[in-house]
């Protein structure tokens, strides 16, 4: 018996084999489907897929023999990978010098073996796909070729399992990115909210105690001072909730009376009663996650009457239904969005550059923030605006 040479890069060899993770992993119905397959058009009894390890012959789907792995220095496998041909056909083993006493012949009967080495994108041979048969025989062409096409498909399978795995880490990653950075968030946000809170007080304690002894131009520096502190107090509210909106997912989905929401989103945002409502829909009740549509609800409301320059803001909220959606529409017939931004009003931290009501601008991410969570309740959202006429908000919601 001559065990398998390494080949001369078995080193990389090697770590191209690890990197797919099937080493000890249990059997997969896809892989065996294919040896099952094999086996049937071969007509061998034994069809194996293995991946030839450091010291052992690892069979990733073994049809026809009850063990997954045998020692490498007794593999055909290992001769296979070896050779440059593009199948390794040994007809009788019992005639072939390299396999006279080898355990698998003896005891085993491997007399017949026919295997594709499986090669990778990087050319690196990992194992085969092979078929043993307990008599002396032949393939036909059109065996060969099915060897040779289901060897291809099964390194594809390896592949799309490094895809998923290299989409998997990065998804870990990306969770672990989010989750410092909400955490980042909220430390920032606490930690500047209270110092925040005191130049506010002491802005406005300043503006009354001395409103009779500073003249136009400190006032109206005070004035800078607080509309600056109200700004940035905005800004990192946005910020706390943007990275906290995930949480809203939390909650279960209940049935919700559409009046009375509606009713309290009023009551929330109309707080100078200067603004109509008109609500029209078609559906008296809904199932889905209240505070989630509560938050996106509220925003747009309120972006639509701080964005307002008439004196009678109107506000028009619609609700239909489909077989799979709840559609939501919210109007108004505030200032509009200039066209150049309607492309990026969703994008986090683009903002228009046009001051509010009170003369605040915005901060470029309730619209994220909103966005982000329709998104995640399996929805779109869409804007469309006319400079000066108002804008609509159009937002659909997953039902199941």
């Amino acid at each position: 018996m001559t065990p398998p040479k390494l080949p001369h890069n078995e080193k990389q060899r090697q770590k191209a084999v690890e990197k797919y993770q099937l080493l000890d992993t249990l059997p997969e119905e896809s892989y065996d489907n294919i040896t099952s397959l094999m086996s049937y058009i071969c007509d061998t009894p034994i069809s194996l897929i293995t991946l030839l390890d450091k010291e052992r012959n690892f069979l990733k789907s073994h049809h026809g023999v009850p063990f997954n792995e045998s020692p490498r220095e007794i593999s055909f496998c290992g001769h296979a990978i070896n050779s440059e041909a593009e199948l390794t056909i040994i007809e009788d083993s019992r005639k072939d010098e390299r396999f006279i006493g080898n355990p698998l012949v003896t005891d085993h009967d491997a007399i017949f073996y026919a295997g594709a080495p499986l090669v990778d994108v990087e050319g690196f041979k990992l194992g085969t796909l092979c078929v043993y048969d307990r008599q002396p025989r032949s393939l036909s062409v059109e065996q060969k070729n099915a060897l040779l096409a289901m060897a291809k498909q099964v390194v594809n399978l390896f592949e799309q399992r490094y895809q998923n795995l290299k989409l998997l880490q990065l998804q870990d990653k990306l969770k672990k990115r989010n989750d410092d950075l909400k955490k980042f968030a909220g430390i920032v946000s606490h930690d500047l909210k209270s110092p925040l809170a005191n130049i506010i007080s002491l802005t406005e304690l300043l503006e009354d105690d001395n409103k009779d002894l500073l003249n136009d131009e400190s006032l109206q520096y005070l004035e800078y001072l607080k509309t600056s502190s109200y700004s940035l107090k905005d800004y990192i509210d946005g910020i706390l909730k943007f990275y906290k909106s995930d949480e809203l997912f939390s909650h279960r989905k209940e049935k919700i009376n559409l009046v009375k929401l509606l009713q309290e989103i009023e009551n929330i945002t109309n707080t100078d009663h200067n603004v109509t409502f008109n609500i029209q829909n078609n559906c008296q009740e809904l199932i889905l996650n209240k505070a989630a549509l509560m938050q996106i609800l509220i925003n747009l409301v309120t972006n639509g009457i701080k964005y307002n320059s008439k004196p009678n803001p109107l506000i028009n909220i619609g609700v239909t239904e489909s077989e799979d959606f709840y559609n939501f529409s919210v109007n108004d017939n505030g200032d509009g969005i200039p066209k150049e931004y309607l492309d990026k009003i969703f994008d986090l931290f683009s903002v228009v550059g046009v001051a509010d009501r009170d003369g605040n601008v915005g901060t470029g991410i309730g619209l994220a923030t909103v966005k982000k969570i329709v998104t995640n309740l399996g929805g779109e959202i869409k804007v469309s605006s006319s400079s000066g006429e108002g804008s609509t908000f159009s937002f659909s919601i997953v039902k199941n």
